[in-house]
């Protein structure tokens, strides 16, 4: 900073710093020499009595021409780009004027030398206090009563702005602007503002307005708005919720989703909406939001419609009274306990009365869950607990899990050495581990209108061992299972004569009775795995490759259950039916965990698996390029023979295979391959090879390829399209946060447009064929494709859909499109053809607190007609 020499004296009597910056701390009534100064700073007491102003801190000043003062009259004078801060006051100006007997400043903007009509200033003032930016061609504040008036101001507040022709701070938080305009567009002028003669701007709070016109590309709106508020803090906070308009073929026209939205405290908000409908419908909607970090967060929803349609005396007039309670809470107690709450209980008609989305026109089930985990890390248990609910919307069934309680034991190693530190030192009985599992289920099930109650234990010892037996690894295995009812069933056969034309029929009545008492079902299996790993390596060191490498990893296993059908179990039982044969049933079969399988089984399974490599050669030009190793093929081929059966022992055989070109391309595919022949309808105890027809034949065939193809990034370009958002508040770290736009009611949900890919391409091919019947064929294919374009830097569309080829059709098609317009944006979705045909048109603006102002035209699905 360049200063006078005259100005150093003064200078010195303020003790003023050698650096670029002046700091000047007026504490005395007498500043006219510096023996004055001297006196009053050595003497407290007389400091305190003589003051007579209300600057009580100290004044940071600096400038790039020069600080003037005017130790007489008490005036401070800053030329050239100065700055001054006092407390939480910062101002910039070209000019700036202090006057320290009655606490007035006042700023002005300097004339630009570069401008040849003389009318342009530079270096205006700009005023930031408390977090707020103000600027305008000339400021006057005053420091005791910290009011001031600022002149052509402007004011920018995140994402939004007001600016006024002269704005007047009359307290700490309050200005009054006359002809203010409201604005979130940052294109100066704005494609779209608010103007009113009279604003009122409570800073960090709300901007205030009556008689408001609102101009579109400078055109104003001709009816104005009464009364206005422009919330202008940052986060969540307290509002009402501007419903929609529209009509709906089936309900009339109405309104939706008008109410209140509650920002009670940061972890946790309430919003209140509702609907009506011109035809007599009606809904209510809550929703209670709460979080806090670390610990828990969750959501409680209720919803409750009256779906009329029809007019009154319409004799196809229905009323449909639906509801919906939606819980969801998820809470980590510390690293080793969590709870987590997905609970759903709604009427059956409630979804196709009020959604329109396809997802959930098409659910069947609603499926709940709430579920407490513990863990012990020391011992490595743990237990749950868990309760589930399944409704079926079609039928009205329920079927209810309270409780399901599953304790687990980690795997035990009984006979391992504390002092083994290597698996090559392990004896043969070290590798002998066993697990176990027990679980408590108790079911609820009913179905049209009966309630079923069943309830039981299960639990499962699994003893096994996997030593390395020179280049193979053997793994022996037990498993035991233990099943407790409190009842079992016994079947009665009541045999029912009836007379039929003069001839006596009999016929067979069984009847399930259920026997109270406490039945153990124990079973038990065993088996007998062995696999290993072949590497065949060929280093041709050409064409970029360094060499090619195939692993082979043949297994085969045995297992072995026994038939506890048998009488030796006791697990079945029987009757006699009306033509005196014995017929054998289960009587654990209707148990919750069911009963036991009939019949032997003893099989063994082999299958062979195949991976195809290559490793790259590393460049020797280039330090900085690797070698690369790349999965060409994965093949598997697996079978089995049965040996309890009595025929048709030998297993299809099934292959898979699956390879990816580079990140371009995906394929795989199954296939799978019987021995037998087939004839009247069925398979018979015949190998093909025997009748010449060959060694197999492939009775599935099934084959998928998919790929994503994408434009290079659009560099030099910022993403336009993107949903403006409320700002988190500083004070909300543990809390709620920014509440979005759905956290009301979503009647439209979709993802932000990404501008800065140009274009997106993905495509899916599927086929299958099937024919176990070599003379009835069953072929499906079809097409996917997901194609996304930026028509332009602010244009994206988006095409989705699926053709199927067997049948020549185009199955649920869709198409969007959104277009930026700065501070507006534009909607469509479209589903050309289908059960859930519609569209939905929407312009609006994208400032969330005024997304409210817009215009919708929907027909079809979104209309409410199905």
């Amino acid at each position: 900073m360049k200063i006078k020499p005259i100005l150093i004296i003064f200078l010195c009597s303020f003790v003023y710093s050698q650096n670029a910056d002046s700091v000047f701390s007026p504490t005395t009534d007498n500043l006219s020499t510096p023996q004055d100064l001297v006196e009053t700073t050595t003497t407290s007491d007389t400091t305190a009595q003589t003051k007579k102003y209300d600057v009580d801190d100290v004044v940071f000043a600096s400038s790039s021409d020069s600080l003037f003062f005017d130790i007489r009259n008490r005036k401070m004078f800053v030329y050239g780009s100065g700055k001054l801060k006092y407390k939480e006051t910062e101002l910039n100006s070209g000019l700036i004027n202090v006057d320290f007997q009655s606490n007035d400043l006042e700023a002005f903007g300097v004339k630009d030398t570069a401008d040849t009509t003389g009318n342009k200033l530079m270096d205006t003032p700009v005023l930031t206090e408390a977090g707020e930016t103000y600027g305008g061609s000339s400021i006057k504040y005053n420091f005791k009563t910290q009011r001031g008036f600022i002149s052509v101001a402007k004011n920018d507040k995140g994402d939004s702005r007001y600016e006024g022709a002269k704005v007047k701070k009359v307290s700490n938080d309050t200005y009054f602007i006359e002809d203010g305009i409201y604005t979130t567009c940052p294109q100066d002028p704005p494609h779209t503002h608010f103007y009113a003669d009279q604003m009122k701007v409570i800073q960090n709070d709300k901007v205030i307005a009556k008689w408001v016109f609102m101009f579109i590309a400078g055109v104003p709106v001709p009816v104005p708005i009464p009364f206005a508020v422009f919330p202008t803090e940052a986060g969540r906070r307290s509002g009402a919720i501007v419903p929609t308009f529209g009509t709906d073929a089936r309900l009339g026209s109405y309104f939706r989703n008008f109410g209140y939205f509650f920002a009670l405290s940061d972890y946790y908000d309430l919003a209140l909406t509702g609907d009506y409908y011109t035809k007599g419908g009606y809904g209510i909607h809550s929703r209670v939001r709460y979080k806090k970090r670390y610990e828990f967060d969750g959501n409680v929803s209720f919803n409750y419609s009256n779906t009329t349609v029809g007019e009154e005396g319409d004799p196809d007039r229905t009323e449909s009274k639906d509801w919906n309670l939606s819980v969801y809470h998820n809470q980590r107690f510390n690293p080793t306990t969590s709870l987590d709450v997905n609970l759903r209980f709604q009427s059956g008609s409630y979804l196709s009365n009020n959604s329109t989305s396809y997802n959930e026109l098409l659910t069947k089930n609603i499926v709940s869950n709430a579920t407490l985990r513990k863990s012990w890390d020391e011992s490595g248990n743990s237990i749950t607990v868990n309760y589930s609910r399944n409704q079926n919307l079609e039928s009205g069934d329920i079927s209810e899990d309270l409780p399901n309680l599953t304790f687990n034991k980690k795997l035990v190693y009984p006979f391992k050495r504390e002092t083994t530190t290597s698996t090559r030192d392990q004896i043969w009985y070290e590798y002998i581990n066993y697990s176990y599992t027990g679980r408590l289920r108790n079911r609820r099930q009913s179905t049209d209108g009966e309630l079923e109650i069943r309830n039981g234990a299960i639990h499962n010892i699994n003893l096994s061992a996997s030593p390395k037996v020179g280049f193979f690894s053997i793994s022996p295995r037990i498993s035991y299972e233990e099943k407790w009812y409190p009842n079992r069933i016994l079947k009665e056969n009541i045999i029912v004569e009836e007379e039929v034309d003069g001839e006596i029929t009999r016929k067979d009545s069984v009847v399930d009775n259920k026997v109270d008492e406490l039945s153990f079902v124990r079973t038990f299996s065993l088996s007998m795995s062995a696999n290993t790993k072949l590497y065949g390596v060929w280093q041709p060191n050409m064409l970029g490759i360094e060499a090619f490498r195939h692993t082979l990893s043949p297994s085969i296993s045995y297992s072995y259950r026994p038939d506890f059908s048998e009488d030796f179990w006791g697990y079945y039982d029987s009757y006699t039916n009306k033509d005196g044969e014995q017929v054998r049933y289960d009587k654990f079969s209707e148990g919750i965990f069911g009963g036991t399988s009939s019949g032997e089984s003893q099989r063994i399974n082999f299958s062979l698996g195949n991976i195809f490599e290559i490793k790259t050669i590393k460049d020797p030009t280039d330090t900085s390029s690797q070698q690369q190793k790349i999965k060409l093929l994965n093949l598997t081929a697996s079978s089995g023979y049965d040996f309890a059966k009595d025929s048709l022992n030998l297993d299809n055989l099934r292959l898979s295979y699956r390879t990816q070109i580079g990140n371009l391309l995906n394929l795989s595919g199954s296939s799978t391959f019987t021995f037998y022949d087939f004839q009247n309808g069925g398979f018979v105890n015949d190998f093909l090879v025997s009748k010449g027809k060959g060694l197999f034949r492939m009775t599935n065939f099934s084959f998928s390829a998919s790929t994503t193809l994408s434009g290079e990034k659009l560099k030099g370009e910022t993403r336009t399209g993107q949903r403006q958002q409320n700002r988190v508040p500083q004070n909300d770290d543990d809390g709620l946060g920014q509440v979005q736009r759905n956290d009301y009611i979503s009647e439209l949900e979709r993802q932000e447009s990404d501008f800065t890919i140009p274009w997106n391409l993905s495509l899916d091919f599927n086929y299958s064929i099937s024919k176990n019947n070599p003379n009835n064929v069953f072929r499906t294919s079809n097409v996917g494709f997901n194609l996304g374009m930026n028509l332009t830097k602010n244009w994206k569309i988006t095409l989705r859909g699926s053709y199927d080829i067997e049948n020549d059709e185009i199955s649920a098609p869709s198409v969007t499109m959104y277009r930026d317009l700065g501070c507006w944006e534009i909607n469509l979705s479209w589903n050309p053809i289908g059960q859930f045909r519609g569209y939905r048109f929407n312009i609006r603006m994208k400032a969330p607190e005024l997304q409210d102002i817009k215009v919708d035209k929907s027909g079809g699905l979104y209309s409410g007609r199905r």
